[in-house]
């Protein structure tokens, strides 16, 4: 993975510290989101597996340094600073909250403690790679949680801002609850249940509808999705009937939804296919999912794209880096910003989610240890560069979220509570002084 993929300002400053002898000062950064995008009061946590992927692969080719050499910027860089990229590599703590986790603002979802230059370089793909997927897996739960039951598959990628952040966004879907993705790339990457058969060029390359429905039927037998509107979508329900079962279902991707959705159901059903189903896509958002759903409409699964692979709605998410503490020469700086509606507290933290609400302390702090209902959310995922065991799976993340947004209070209220230690509040006050 290479450490070039990064904003250049994180390189002018590693040039500086090691000119300035503050290479081997060790520093600790956070990472956590200020505020919530609109229409949202939780995030699920997600991108840890590929943030860990980079910290465990992070190097400067030799192509790389050349170039580095070549910029004005670096011009009067000491040589120790390129010696010191060649040798890079992560060597740092990682502590973060398990992905599938529900995050508020202020809570950091990961802590970097490592030696400044190492912290201070991978700041942007962290953000990049963690902010990005926490905001599709949000957006993938408030889409799940709006279908009231109805399955959910991510079909964005065609859609999405490139390939790559389209097999992300399959993840970061399936882990906010998604059934699955039509990306088989995500598939075979991360063991994503895939979904798809036909587009309307199948029916389109055929002589006849029903020769096409033939076709795909002798090709995928009880896995068959008929799609069903490319002409008309009533006669083509009729002729999938005609064609006959088993086969997972049909397809409706055009039209009044909720009102073709009844009219096939009674066809199928009239014809003996009970056990089809009936999937809907076609350009569906949040808002459109959750009118569909209140509606009742006998759907029994959803295809949602551009909206859930590019978070439509909320497109961005303003999650931060911040330094907290730095060590240097064996003592400890704790570390804020004042700015406006910038400000930060001091300290590395941690936070404990009790059953209705969750609290900020000191990383030191073990407020309700031995409770069994308070967990302590960030934990040790790397020690000095080292991962400590295996990464949980997307499916395990999936699973946590799942589990985690039953538990908690109804996570749309917009008080729920979120405070700051006694100890951490002292400690910002005596940093401030």
């Amino acid at each position: 993975m290479s450490a070039l993929l990064t904003d250049l300002y994180e390189l002018t400053m590693a040039a500086g510290f090691v000119a300035s002898g503050k290479q081997r000062d060790i520093a600790t950064f956070e990472l956590f989101v200020r505020r919530l995008p609109p229409n949202r009061r939780f995030l699920i946590a997600a991108g840890l597996e590929q943030a860990l992927e980079y910290l465990t692969s992070i190097h400067f080719s030799a192509a790389g340094i050349a170039y580095l050499r070549g910029l004005p910027q670096f011009a009067q860089a000491p040589e120790e600073f390129f010696e010191h990229l060649a040798a890079l590599r992560f060597t740092g703590d990682v502590f973060a909250v398990p992905e599938g986790t529900p995050m508020f603002p202020g809570e950091p979802l990961l802590t970097v403690r490592a030696p400044l230059v190492e912290a201070q370089i991978v700041e942007t793909y962290l953000l990049a790679t963690i902010g990005f997927q926490t905001m599709i897996a949000s957006k993938a739960a408030r889409i799940v949680a709006a279908a009231e039951g109805r399955g959910v598959v991510e079909f964005g990628t065609r859609r999405a801002h490139s390939p790559e952040a389209g097999t992300l966004a399959a993840r970061a879907a399936y882990i906010g609850g998604c059934l699955g993705t039509s990306n088989t790339e995500a598939g075979f990457r991360y063991g994503i249940p895939v979904y798809g058969t036909s587009a309307h060029s199948w029916v389109q390359s055929f002589a006849s509808e029903e020769e096409s429905f033939r076709a795909l039927k002798r090709l995928l037998g009880s896995a068959t999705v008929q799609l069903i509107d490319t002409y008309d979508t009533i006669e083509g329900a009729r002729r999938a009937a005609a064609v006959g079962g088993p086969i997972w279902g049909v397809r409706i991707d055009s039209g009044d939804l909720v009102a073709l959705s009844r009219l096939v159901r009674a066809i199928l059903d009239e014809a003996g296919m009970t056990d089809a189903r009936i999937m809907v896509s076609g350009d569906l958002t949040e808002a459109r999912v959750r009118e569909i759903a209140g509606a009742g409409a006998p759907i029994d699964a959803m295809g949602v794209g551009t909206d859930l692979a590019t978070s439509g709605d909320a497109p961005n998410l303003g999650v931060v880096y911040k330094l907290v503490e730095i060590e240097s020469g064996g003592a400890t700086r704790h570390t804020f910003k004042r700015s406006s509606e910038k400000a930060t507290l001091p300290g590395a933290k941690q936070v404990f989610r009790h059953a209705d609400r969750d609290v900020i302390g000191c990383a030191w702090e073990c407020i309700g240890c031995g409770e069994v209902d308070v967990e302590a959310l960030l934990r040790p995922v790397m020690l000095r560069g080292q991962l400590l065991g295996s990464v949980p799976t997307a499916a395990q993340a999936r699973e946590r979220a799942s589990a985690a947004i039953a538990a908690l209070p109804d996570l749309e209220r917009a008080d729920y509570a979120v405070s700051i230690s006694a100890a951490l509040r002292d400690l910002s006050e005596r940093t401030e002084a």
